[in-house]
Formats: C-alpha cells, structure tokens, sequence
C-alpha cells in the first residue's frame, strides 16, 4: 500500500498548523482588546491589526464579535477546568488537596493577567453566555470543589461550615486580588503582578484559609 512521504506529510499538516496559529493569534489579539475595553466597546480591525489578519479572515473563523468573545472566555474557563477538576478527583488528604488548588487557581489568574477583567465582565453582563459558561464550567467544578469541602469536614480537617458559603468565600479571596488591582495600586503603589507581590499575596491567602477552615493550622508554604 503505498504511503505519504515525510516531506508530503509535512505539507498535507502546514495548512492545519497555520490554521490553528492564525485562530490562536485572533483569540489572543481580542482577549487583550476585551479585557481592554469589553465587548461593546472593542473593536474587531483593532483585533485584526493585532492579530495581522484581515477583518474578512477574522470573520472566517467566528461568525461575529459575540461569538469571538464568547470563545476568549471560554478558553480560560475550559483549561482551568481541566486542571482544576482533576485535582479535585484525588484522594489524598482534603486541606492538602485543597491549598494545592488554591495556589493553582491563584496562579492561573496570575499568568493570565486579563483573567480578572474577563471575568468580572461576563459575571456583571449575565446573559446566556454567562449561562452556559456556569452550566458547563462552573456546576461541575462547584460540585467537585462542595465535595472536596464535605469529605474534609466529615474527617475532621476542616471545621464545621456552609459548604456553599465557605466555597464563595475562598474563590473570593482569590478573585478579589486580581480584580481589585487597579485600585489596590492606588492604595498601595507597587505592581499586583510582580514576583514579589504575588508571592505575597498567596502566602497570605493560603494562611487564611488555614486558620479560617482547618481544626488544626499548619504553617507551610504551599
């Protein structure tokens, strides 16, 4: 049976590798935008000149700036979901797994630093968007974080509290942070996203939690 040569191969993937760059470059030139002035007020040829496409190419790929905008968000809530619920399927110890998710959802938002304004956009705007983004991303992650909080207070980790409360009151902490930087420079000048700061500002939330949740605090950098 005769088969494609390396060199055939290679030509047959470069239009689906330029494909899939050309839509990455999109989806970041408009996350930036978005983050930058929202869905009313971005503007698809800035997006465009940013990503080096022509409006027409952009269009190609998504049918509209809503449905671009939709796709921006999605890509952040579809891979910290990933992450995030196959940490919470462990089963090690609850307050382990738990600081462990904390830094890593902390650290997500800190490398995406347009995380905060996105979010706090689609969480202000509502909508159906904002209602298949919960169903889809937010309800399974919510269930699997509400048991990760039931297991560790059944064994005697954590103390006895509103499970649904308790999760609201960490994912705040963590949130709060990044979507009140702006202002928080004003309080206090320095950068919320610099190494320092950041490593800071989680040490501080992981203490938090410890005292706030646990029967039993450890100090720990985690």
């Amino acid at each position: 049976m005769p088969t494609l040569s390396a060199k055939a191969r290679r030509r047959d993937r470069q239009p689906q590798e330029r494909s899939a760059e050309t839509r990455a470059a999109i989806l970041t030139a408009a996350e930036g935008e978005f983050a930058r002035a929202g869905l009313a007020g971005a503007r698809t040829d800035a997006i465009a000149a940013q990503a080096g496409v022509n409006k027409a190419l952009l269009y190609y790929y998504f049918d509209s700036k809503e449905a671009l905008y939709a796709a921006v968000v999605e890509d952040h809530f579809r891979e910290f979901n990933r992450q995030a619920l196959a940490l919470l399927a462990e089963r090690g110890s609850p307050r382990d797994i738990l600081l462990r998710y904390v830094s890593l959802h902390f650290d997500f938002i800190s490398a995406r630093h347009r995380h905060a304004a996105l979010y706090q956009q689609l969480m202000l705007g509502g909508g159906k968007l904002a209602q298949d983004l919960v169903s889809r991303y937010f309800v399974p992650r919510s269930q699997a974080f509400g048991a990760l909080l039931e297991r560790g207070m059944a064994s005697g980790e954590f103390r006895k509290a509103d499970r649904f409360h308790t999760a609201v009151s960490i994912v705040a902490l963590i949130v709060f942070y990044f979507s009140a930087a702006p202002v928080l420079r004003m309080l206090e000048p320095s950068d919320s996203y610099s190494p320092a700061s950041l490593k800071r500002g989680k040490q501080e939330v992981l203490d938090f939690i410890r005292h706030a949740l646990f029967e039993t605090p450890k100090p720990g950098k985690s």
